[in-house]
């Protein structure tokens, strides 16, 4: 059997163990392989192949650990709108307690609203940024 063959056939394994087991980085060495089999369709030694195998599925690994989707983290489920269907809505703030809390009225109940530490409360709207606890907490729209 050619040792361009192994290399594809070991390639084809990766594949198919990660549709098992779901592990995504087997699919990093499974290019790496695949290199290797290129390398040996392309008469390296076995040295070289095995390097070409190591480096370029290393390096894919590494490049897919940094760069993969969903890294961006998304907000904590008090401040992520598909979470809870309050954040970004709307809300009008008539007038601020002392304790800078302010009675609003939104989707038919009373709520509590807080401002952000160092913001001065201006009436008007607002925008639910978090809810924190009971209370929302707003920006000024």
């Amino acid at each position: 059997m050619a040792e361009s063959t192994v290399w594809w056939v070991l390639a084809g394994a990766a594949v198919a163990l990660e549709l098992f087991v779901g592990a995504i980085y087997l699919l990093m060495f499974a290019v790496g392989l695949a290199c290797a089999a290129l390398a040996a369709h392309a008469g390296a030694s076995v040295v070289v192949q095995i390097l070409t195998a190591a480096l370029v599925g290393g390096a894919c690994a590494v490049v897919w650990h940094f760069k993969r989707p969903g890294q961006d983290r998304e907000p904590p489920a008090q401040a992520n709108p598909n979470v809870n269907m309050d954040i970004g809505e709307t809300v009008m703030i008539s007038a601020w307690n002392a304790d800078g809390t302010a009675d609003v009225h939104y989707r038919g109940a009373h709520w509590t609203a807080i401002h952000r530490a160092g913001v001065s409360p201006t009436p008007g709207a607002h925008r639910v940024a978090e809810l924190v606890g009971n209370r929302l907490l707003v920006d000024k729209a």
